[in-house]
This record gives C-alpha cells, sequence and structure tokens, in this order.
C-alpha cells in the first residue's frame, strides 16, 4: 500500500518477485493501477486518502474473526496495559477523544497514559520519542496490566471497541472497495499470519505525504502487532525510501523531534530543564536504550568539545526545547499565518510534492526570505512567478534566492539506505560554475555565523559559538576546483566517535561513556570509522558464502544485517510452544537459520534479547529482522536476457497485457505497451486476480 514498487523502488522489489517465483502471494491496494499492479496477484482499487479506513477495516476483521496471535500480543504488546480512569474514546465522546480543547483545536493528551505508578514528569502520550521508543512505553513506566484482556480499559479491549465500526460495509462506503475483494485481502492476509508463517506490509511516500501519513503508518503497525508480524523473519513494515539516503536523513536526522541516532530531542512541554532529568525521563529501565545517557553525553562532547563539562551539564542548556509540534504540516500552517519569517529548502519541494500543495504556495507568499538550495529550479523556487494560481510576481513580498547544489557524482559523501547500509561514494568531477556542495553549504554557513557572532555575552549564542567546526582536510585535494571543500571523511570520524583525551577513534558504541570522556555524533553510527584510514562505509569486500555480505559497506548498528527485537525466536525452543516467560516459539528450522547467519556476522557480542530496538518483553515493538541477500534480479524485472522459460503474466480482462516478452529479449517499447497502466484500463469487475489460474485458496496456502 501506499507505493508503486515495481517503478519507484525496482532494486528492491527484486525481492517480492523472488518470493512470488517460490509462492508467496503479493497484494497490491493502491489507486491507480500501475506496472506493480500488474504483476500483482490480487490488485485491489481504493480511493485516495482512505487508506486508514482499509487498514481499520482489517483490524476489525483480525479481531472479529478471532485471527490475532494471542501468545504473541499477550506477551510483545501493550495489549494487556491498562488506560488511565480519565480516558474517554471517540466512539463514547461524539468522535472526539478525551482532553480535546475547541478554542486552540487541538488535544491535551494527559488522559491517554496508562494506570499505574505516579510519574515524575507530564507524559506526552502521542509523542514519537525515539526509535522504538514511545512517550508512555510500558517499559519505561510499568502500568497495570490485565493479561487476560478483559478489563474494559486494557488496551485491548479499547481497540476492539474503537475499531468495531469498520465494517467491510463500511470500507466500501469510504474506500470504494467491493465488500468481496477486501474480504480476499483480510482472508489472504490472515492465513499467512501467526505461530507458522508470517506476512509484510510495504509503503512509501504514498503514506508518508498524506497529512495523516504517521497515523496510517501507525494504524499498520497495530495491525501487524496483532497478527504477530513484527520482529519475526519474513514480518514487519518496510518504509520504501524513495532516495539513497533518506534512511540517513532520519537517522542523523532531519526530524523535528528527534537528535542524532534517535535520541528524543528536549522538550519544555516535557519538563526536561536538566540535563539529569532529561536522561531520567527518556531513558528506558530495560534493553539497550537503558543506556541513553552514554549516548546523550557524547553527543554533546562531539557538538561542544572542550566548552563541554560537567559543570554546565555538558552544553545541555545550549540545545534549543521543544515547545509544541514543529513538524511540517504545522510549520507550514504557521508560516501561511504569517508567524515564520524566513525557510531554507534543501532536497525538497512542497510546493509540489507536500500535503495540500496550494497552502504550501500560499505560505511562501507570506514569508520575508526563502532560500532554496537544489539541482534546478524547482516549483518551490519558481512559486513567485510560476504558481498555477497565476500570482503576479510584483504582488509576491517574499525575496527569493535560488543557490545550485552538487548532484551525488559531483562531491563525497555516504548513502544510507533502507537495510541501514552505509556505502561511501567519491567525487568524480567538480560541480559546474558556482553549483556547490550540500556539505560546503552548511560549513560555510556556519562559520560565517560564527565569526558573525564572535564575542557574543548573550547566552542564547554559547551554543553556536562552541560548536566544534573543524572540518576542513589538511590538504585541499589538488585534483579538484573547490579548494574550501569540506572534508566528508573528517564529518563521519567525528559521527564514528572518539575518546577525548587521546582523540582516537572508537571501534563501536559499547565503549561509549557517561562522564564525558567520549564522544561521537551519532551512536549508531559508531564503528563506521574505527581508526585512522578505516572508513567501514568504503568496503566493497563481496562474501560468496554469507547471504548478508557481512564485509560490504557498513550497517548500523555495529555492522548487523540482521536486527532482533524481543520477539525473536531463541535457537532450540520447540516449535510452536511458548517458554515459561512468555515467549511464543517460531518454527525452529527459520529460527535455527536466522539465528546462523545472524552469528556469522563478524565476532562481536550479541545485543541479546533484551535487545536494541525493544525496551522489554512488555514494550511495544519497534524493528523487524532485516535480510541483505544478493540473488539474481527476477525474471519480471529484466530489461533484457529474459529466459525463453519464463511465464509472461496477464492481467484479468486485458487482452494482450503480458508483463514481459520471450525469445529472450524485453524490448523497452513491448515493455512500456503491454502493461496496463490507469484504472479506467481496467474491465467492469475491476480485475480481482492477475493470474485467472490461481484461486484464492491456492494464494493464501
Amino acid at each position: 500500500m501506499g507505493s508503486n514498487m515495481a517503478e519507484n523502488h525496482p532494486v528492491g522489489f527484486r525481492w517480492p518477485m523472488q518470493a512470488k517465483e517460490r509462492g508467496a502471494t503479493i497484494i497490491h491496494v493502491d489507486p491507480r493501477f500501475s506496472r506493480t499492479s500488474a504483476v500483482a496477484d490480487l490488485y485491489v482499487p481504493i480511493r485516495p486518502g482512505s487508506d486508514i479506513a482499509f487498514l481499520g477495516g482489517l483490524i476489525n476483521y483480525v479481531l472479529t474473526h478471532d485471527k490475532w496471535f494471542k501468545e504473541y500480543v499477550i506477551a510483545y504488546t501493550n495489549a494487556s496495559s491498562i488506560v488511565s480512569d480519565d480516558y474517554v474514546d471517540a466512539e463514547d465522546n461524539g468522535g472526539l477523544f478525551s482532553g480535546y480543547d475547541p478554542k486552540s483545536g487541538s488535544y491535551d493528551n494527559a488522559s491517554w497514559a496508562y494506570s499505574g505508578p505516579p510519574q515524575e514528569a507530564k507524559e506526552d502520550a502521542s509523542a514519537h520519542t525515539g526509535h522504538g521508543m514511545e512517550g508512555t512505553s510500558p517499559a519505561k513506566h510499568r502500568p497495570a496490566r490485565d493479561e487476560t484482556l478483559q478489563h474494559p480499559r486494557s488496551v485491548f479491549q479499547i481497540l476492539k471497541h474503537h475499531y468495531a465500526r469498520y465494517t467491510p460495509e463500511m470500507v466500501e462506503r469510504v474506500c470504494g472497495t467491493p465488500q468481496s475483494l477486501f474480504l480476499q485481502v483480510a482472508e489472504v492476509l490472515t492465513r499467512n499470519s501467526g505461530r507458522e508463517r508470517t506476512s509484510a506490509i510495504c509503503y512509501a511516500v504514498g503514506w508518508t505525504q498524506q497529512s495523516y501519513g504517521a497515523q496510517i503508518i501507525r494504524a499498520a503497525g497495530i495491525l501487524q502487532l496483532l497478527l504477530g508480524n513484527i520482529g519475526r523473519p519474513g514480518g514487519g513494515i518496510m518504509a520504501l525510501r524513495g532516495h539513497a539516503s533518506i534512511q540517513g536523513s532520519t537517522d542523523v536526522p532531519t526530524l523535528f523531534d528527534l537528535l542524532p541516532g534517535y535520541l528524543p530531542h528536549p522538550a519544555a512541554f516535557k519538563g526536561d530543564d536538566t540535563l539529569e532529568r532529561y536522561m531520567r525521563e527518556s531513558a528506558v529501565r530495560g534493553g539497550y536504550w537503558s543506556n541513553l545517557p552514554k549516548f546523550m553525553v557524547s553527543l554533546l562532547k562531539a557538538w561542544y568539545g572542550d566548552a563541554a563539562t560537567a559543570e554546565n551539564e555538558f552544553g545541555y542548556q545550549w540545545i534549543p526545547k521543544l515547545t509544541g509540534d514543529h513538524s511540517h504540516i504545522s510549520t507550514s500552517a504557521a508560516m501561511a499565518d504569517g508567524k515564520v519569517k524566513g525557510f531554507v529548502v534543501f532536497g525538497q519541494n512542497p510546493a509540489n510534492g507536500s500535503a495540500h500543495a496550494g497552502l504550501q504556495r500560499r505560505a511562501l507568499t507570506q514569508l520575508d526570505w526563502m532560500v532554496a538550495i537544489d539541482l534546478y529550479e524547482t516549483e518551490t523556487a519558481a512559486f513567485w512567478y510560476a504558481a498555477p494560481e497565476g500570482w503576479k510576481p510584483a504582488d509576491i513580498k517574499t525575496e527569493v534566492f535560488l543557490l545550485p547544489s552538487a548532484g551525488p557524482p559531483e562531491k563525497d559523501g555516504t548513502f544510507t539506505n533502507t537495510q541501514r547500509l552505509l556505502q561511501f561514494h567519491d567525487k568524480a568531477v567538480d560541480p559546474p560554475e558556482d553549483a556547490r556542495s550540500d556539505l560546503w553549504f552548511l560549513y560555510h554557513l556556519g562559520r560565517r555565523l560564527k565569526e558573525l557572532y564572535s564575542g557574543s555575552t548573550n547566552p542564547r549564542d554559547q551554543g553556536l559559538l562552541n560548536l566544534t567546526w573543524d572540518y576542513l582536510p589538511g590538504r585541499p585535494n589538488p585534483e579538484w576546483r573547490i579548494k574550501d571543500e569540506p572534508s566528508d571523511e573528517k564529518v563521519l570520524m567525528e559521527i564514528n566517535g572518539y575518546t577525548v583525551a587521546d582523540g582516537k577513534q572508537l571501534p563501536d558504541f559499547e565503549r561509549l561513556k557517561a562522564d564525558g570522556s567520549t564522544a561521537c555524533g551519532v551512536w549508531i553510527y559508531s564503528g563506521v570509522f574505527p581508526g585512522p584510514e578505516k572508513n567501514m562505509a568504503r568496503r566493497r569486500t563481496r562474501s560468496p558464502d554469507n547471504d548478508v555480505n557481512p564485509e560490504w559497506g557498513f550497517a548500523w548498528p555495529g555492522n548487523r544485517r540482521i536486527l532482533y527485537n524481543r520477539a525473536s525466536a531463541v535457537v532450540g525452543r520447540l516449535c510452536g510452544q511458548v517458554d515459561r516467560q512468555g515467549c511464543p516459539g517460531f518454527p525452529c528450522q527459520e529460527s535455527a537459520r536466522y539465528a546462523r547467519e545472524g552469528a556469522g556476522q563478524r565476532d562481536r557480542p550479541a545485543l541479546g534479547v533484551g535487545s536494541l530496538h525493544a525496551q522489554s518483553r512488555r514494550s511495544r515493538l519497534a524493528l523487524r529482522p532485516q535480510r541483505a541477500q544478493r540473488r539474481p534480479t527476477p525474471h519480471a524485472l529484466r530489461t533484457a536476457g529474459v529466459t525463453a522459460l519464463e511465464r509472461a503474466v496477464r492481467a484479468a480482462g486485458q487482452p494482450g497485457g503480458q508483463a514481459i516478452s520471450t525469445k529472450g529479449q524485453c524490448h523497452q517499447s513491448a515493455w512500456r505497451s503491454r502493461l496496463p497502466l490507469h484504472r479506467h484500463h481496467l474491465p467492469g469487475d475491476r480485475a480481482v486476480h492477475l493470474r485467472r489460474d490461481v484461486s484464492l485458496e491456492q494464494l493464501a496456502e
């Protein structure tokens, strides 16, 4: 859902195609019939913007038909946690949850917290406070629980009550999807989930770019947790990154509520007024996140160097504190109201690509100035004279600056892709004329600002003035025209981390300390540059006997190519049983295979079952295990050399709708002309199955 994977993520889509060749079922739910639809086993049309209703219908189906994985849900989710007595669901409150303030149009979500021991600080029950860390995590707060799941205020019962109205009839009315087709999806998905099987959900900007994209993804998380499809081989919710380093953009990050490495950003409304209180409230009592103080102090030392001491809380007070929702949508709304004066746009095109593009363009007209840094003049950069609204340039008060940036071949740097793999790439050619790399712009902007504010004694300026900012290379590369280009590898070395006393690079994040003796820019990346001239992201060594290729690039954390959380299988556990600690067992052969592959990755200590991305057995789960493998490109996606043995896929009701041609060739013109691409190409029955020779029962097997 929310993606056209075959066209927009063709490298990744070869894995679903490999799975299909081995008997897996591909379901594509999308408003548009695309190439992904053409090779799917089941195409399901849906109205734009109705994804939550569709997912809600699946959740209701799972609950009402008793298809949820009981042992898994009790052991690994917050279903048994008891919610506060003050909570009132929207079903019982005229469509609004408790805590709604009609004057501000926002929620005070204090009533949404768990029932249990009193908390030292106010909770933000809806906050995204870190990767796998929720503002009211059961692992953090130890709420009251009812493992029978019968308590009326248990998360499970509240969930059942809330989703009861998401019936197949409602799905058809809201989504436009025929009930029979929706029920086929529900049946196939639930048959392929549970103790012996898992299913994955893949999404992309078709979800994230919607105004309520986060809620769509959370609904998918609820569905997958009910089915036991999180933290197990073959399951998960995979974000299909639309750019070579979008994963890196969230790791480092560009998200307003996170610091590098998914540390929660300090917030005034959470009472994060001191470093001690922030670390106490943000850290969890179990799992690797209990080491958060080490990560935070090391980050502050990397940022502020010698100026960060224990006496000044390592510069913690220099970090601006969140005062509310500063996300892109909220900022755009504030911009439209004239509350934002300036806007710097890096590699983004909100006038065309963000939710409610019309509002985005109107918001740009209320700025005093805007800087657009991109490879070419985007719709955002040209809004003042080329907007579809037809505004007169003389009526636009915004002063616009367009700065040309360098493309990937014109600069050094790293890509971090969907599988958490860092790969360093080298500059091949100088950028033309005045074009510069993103790093050049940021470094020299920071340098000039530090010069401009030098000598200031204003407390608010000290964070800027104390930033470590030594990224120019010792010797500029004589091969290149631009001599003041910062060194990407110097930045990466700071990101990796070092010991403060002697400046030696750290081998991994396990060496980080909370006493100020270590510095590390992004703790999850520690180990990528463990010593001089040891840039692990440069590695390009293939491992024919190891599918995960552990010597190719560097995967965070600790070069682990497969991540487990608390729902992971224990090797040797009996198939289909549950141990005395409430841990569901999984098929032994599958468990042993994954554990064997994970154990073969470098000689490092394992994180263990209470691992990096889950706080405890009772916490909400965070990440799926991932496998980075090399396999041949599937036949259905090859642009040449397709074997004559490959069977062409024919779309139902589409005469000549072959996905590929045979005879060893797949011509571009034939590829484009033979695939049905648009919804209006569909016949009246809306093409339920793309393979007429396969029944629903066979798809579910």
